[in-house]
């Protein structure tokens, strides 16, 4: 188990991480791998608990409204339309998950392709840059490409911000749009992701929990301050247009891990 000083740093690396398109579960596998650290399964699945958080406060407005449309059966408003989109991209991603689960898995272990994988990142971000007419409604067709590349963020290295909101923004979508939307989508791939990583481990979770509070506690606490400023400051530079400037990071991190892969 990580000690107090671990679970501080793991906790900002992941709120840093999960919203910025950096790949929070590559830079886990890179540190995991360079430092020797043996992350356990639960403490990994608590801290994404408090960027998950982070999600509903920071949306809770427009979660509350999608579900009072939903409630009401009103299926013709915008909200209940983004609801859709969302169940769609959703089983698009699950589809992806189960059927490259143990692919995607045993890439952890693999720093070529984790670099590899971060340089595919700065791709996307680059291509996401390019001027093309706006589109202010979202289609069927751009919940299931974007459904699709959020499933190929299961790939540590791939961001799955960068991915979906990069694609979005590829096809000419709206910059605030497809980044709430993809927000939005990433709760049910969360939960998803985190009831599949707790297959063999549930009956640990409680106990772990209790020998382990103030450990996880602080990760958690860590993990959703950092993640919430992240948050806030990622919205606004994809406002001004800023989200490709990432590109550099994952591209020299992507470098790096290739040379320290083969040296």
């Amino acid at each position: 188990m990580v000690g107090i000083l671990e679970a501080i740093f793991l906790g900002i690396v992941q709120g840093l991480t999960e919203w910025f398109p950096v790949s929070s579960s590559g830079h886990l596998a890179l540190f995991q791998n360079l430092f020797g650290w043996d992350v356990p399964v639960l403490f990994d699945i608590y801290l994404h608990l408090g960027t998950l958080l982070v999600l509903f406060v920071f949306f809770w407005d427009l979660i509350k409204d999608i579900f009072g449309d939903l409630v009401r059966m009103d299926f013709q408003t915008e909200n209940s339309k983004l609801a859709g989109f969302i169940l769609i991209g959703t089983v698009v991603t699950g589809a992806i998950g189960l059927i490259f689960h143990d692919a995607f898995s045993s890439m952890f272990t693999n720093m070529l392709y984790v670099g590899i994988a971060f340089i595919f990142t700065g791709i996307i971000l680059v291509l996401s840059n390019k001027k093309r007419i706006v589109r202010k409604r979202l289609t069927l067709w751009d919940s299931i490409v974007i459904g699709f590349f959020q499933g190929l963020a299961l790939m540590p290295g791939v961001s799955r911000s960068g991915a979906t909101i990069g694609v979005g923004l590829f096809r000419g979508l709206d910059k605030v749009k497809v980044a709430k939307f993809s927000f939005l989508m990433s709760i049910p791939a969360i939960i998803g992701a985190t009831i599949i990583e707790s297959f063999g481990v549930s009956e640990m979770a409680m106990p772990f929990l209790i020998e382990n509070f103030g450990v996880i506690l602080t990760g958690v606490i860590f993990s959703a301050i950092t993640g919430y400023v992240c948050l806030k400051l990622l919205m606004k530079l994809i406002e001004n247009g800023k989200f490709h400037y990432f590109a550099y990071y994952t591209f020299a991190l992507g470098i790096v891990t290739i040379l320290l892969s083969i040296a």
